[in-house]
């Protein structure tokens, strides 16, 4: 669990480091803001001042196409000038650390800090070593958090559900290894869904199953039965060891989403994936082009969630 110091005392969002000790009352907060910011993307000048004059650095020692740009993307709709650290051409290759390259960053006037990074906990490493105008984002740690894409999803699945209550959503995969399998089961808990179900080979279960509230299957057609969101998850291979999987053939047969189980599910399932997708492991190219998928949309929200938590982070008006 993140320390509460990612909330001030008067219940104000300082850092965002995990879904985890954030009330519901914020990640409402977080959504009705990001249902205001959504109209910016259909307008000619996809800009406001929000966070004009202030910089954000993205810092992220572990590849990235979504988080990134959408990161990237945000911050320049709301008017914050962009530092994107290319990490293997930095001072990091020559061996400083990461908090004296958040502190010579913090010199040169950086605002917000969007860390990705290997190792769990390293964000909030970072956020206990600033100073109280420095805000930190944590963009995916290991295999512990992955905050705004938790975010992101919850957001995506009241869009298209609009009530969290009466919902049964199966998470399907590599939950062990899934910083967002994390993210995502904390949220929709907090948000009150009722039923949560992670489908998937036992090896891939997390050693703290029992204590997460969690329904497990393994089998994918018994753990779809009547769902109304279902989440794919990507192999987190670069995490696993040896062993840890058969064939990418045999798990695209056990546990890969095909065209016949939408049938199993709830009739207006929406399907979901955070990317990026392996097309023919986890799921087949029509399932994820089909009318029901909502993964695109994950994309396009991502946007408006990460300008919904940039300016409540920063902005003097609120």
């Amino acid at each position: 669990m993140a320390d509460n110091f990612q909330v001030t005392k008067d219940g104000k969002l300082k850092h965002l480091l995990s879904i985890d000790g954030l009330s519901k009352e914020i990640i409402i907060d977080i959504f009705n803001m990001a249902e205001s910011f959504l109209k910016i993307g259909s307008r000619d000048v996809k800009k406001v001042p929000l966070l004009r004059g202030k910089t954000v650095c993205n810092l992220f020692f572990e590849n990235s196409t979504r988080t990134r740009t959408t990161f990237e993307i945000a911050a320049k709709r709301l008017s914050a000038d962009v530092i994107n650290l290319d990490i293997p051409t930095s001072s990091q290759s020559k061996g400083e650390s990461i908090l004296d390259t958040v502190n010579n960053l913090i010199a040169m006037g950086a605002d917000i800090f969007v860390v990705r990074h290997g190792i769990p906990k390293t964000p909030e490493i970072i956020a206990k070593a600033v100073n109280n105008d420095v805000h930190i984002i944590n963009g995916g740690d290991g295999n512990h958090a992955h905050p705004t894409q938790g975010l992101l999803d919850s957001f995506t699945i009241r869009r298209f559900k609009k009530e969290f209550s009466n919902l049964k959503v199966a998470v399907v995969g590599d939950i062990k290894h899934s910083r967002v399998a994390r993210s995502e089961v904390c949220a929709l808990s907090t948000l009150g869904v009722p039923e949560i179900r992670v489908v998937g080979p036992d090896n891939l279960m997390p050693d703290d199953l029992d204590n997460l509230n969690l329904i497990h299957f393994n089998d994918l057609k018994k753990g779809l039965k009547d769902v109304d969101v279902i989440m794919m998850l990507r192999l987190q291979k670069e995490r696993m060891e040896d062993g840890d999987i058969p064939s990418e053939e045999d798990y695209f047969k056990q546990f890969g989403l095909k065209r016949d189980h939408l049938r199993i599910a709830h009739p207006d399932a929406i399907i979901m994936h955070p990317g990026p997708i392996n097309r023919g492991i986890e799921i087949e190219s029509e399932v994820a082009d089909c009318k029901q998928s909502v993964i695109l949309s994950q994309v396009t929200f991502g946007i408006a969630i990460r300008m919904a938590v940039m300016t409540m982070l920063i902005s003097k008006k609120l």
